[in-house]
C-alpha cells in the first residue's frame, strides 16, 4: 500500500512523541501481537541539533541529543522503521512494529482511528497543559506613551 509522505510523517511523529507506557497499553488493549523479526536491533546514538540565530540567521550546532532507532520486518515482509529522541529501546522497537502495521491495508484505517488519533490527542493535551502551566507565570510588559510626543 502506498501513502503520501505527509500521512506517514504524521504517524511517525505521533509514535515518536508518544508516551511509551501509553503506547504499550493501547497495543495491549487492541490485542496487537504481530510476529516480526528484528532487522536492526534498537540502538542508541547521537544526533547533532542545528539551530539558527534568531530563528532566521546562520545555522549553528546547538548541541547533541540521544536518538534511538530500530528496524523490524513483519512476517508479511513489510519493513517498519522508527527514530525517536531518548534511550528507550523497547519504545523504538514498538514504534517500528506499529509503523510496519500501518503500511498494511487491513490495519491502516483501524490503527489510525484507535491508536494514532488517541495518541495524537494525548500529546495535544500534554502540550496544552504545559502551556497553561507556563502561562500562569507569564509577565506582560508594556510601555506607556508619553503625551509630549503627540
Amino acid at each position: 500500500m502506498h501513502f503520501d509522505t505527509s500521512t506517514r510523517q504524521r504517524w511517525m511523529s505521533v509514535l515518536a512523541h508518544s508516551q511509551p507506557a501509553a503506547l504499550r497499553e493501547r497495543m495491549r488493549t487492541l490485542k496487537l501481537t504481530p510476529e516480526y523479526e528484528t532487522i536492526r536491533a534498537p540502538e542508541v546514538g547521537l544526533v547533532q541539533i542545528q539551530a539558527r540565530t534568531g530563528g532566521t540567521g546562520e545555522r549553528f550546532f546547538a548541541g547533541d541529543a540521544t536518538l534511538t532507532r530500530a528496524v523490524v520486518r513483519l512476517t508479511s515482509g513489510t519493513l517498519g522503521y522508527s527514530y525517536l529522541l531518548g534511550r528507550d529501546k523497547q519504545h523504538a522497537e514498538l514504534c517500528a512494529v506499529v509503523d510496519a502495521l500501518l503500511q498494511e491495508q487491513p490495519y491502516f484505517q483501524s490503527l489510525m482511528e484507535t491508536l494514532i488519533a488517541p495518541l495524537e490527542a494525548d500529546r495535544a493535551a500534554r502540550i496544552a497543559a504545559r502551556q497553561a502551566e507556563i502561562n500562569t507565570s507569564r509577565v506582560d510588559f508594556f510601555t506607556l506613551v508619553r503625551g509630549d510626543n503627540a
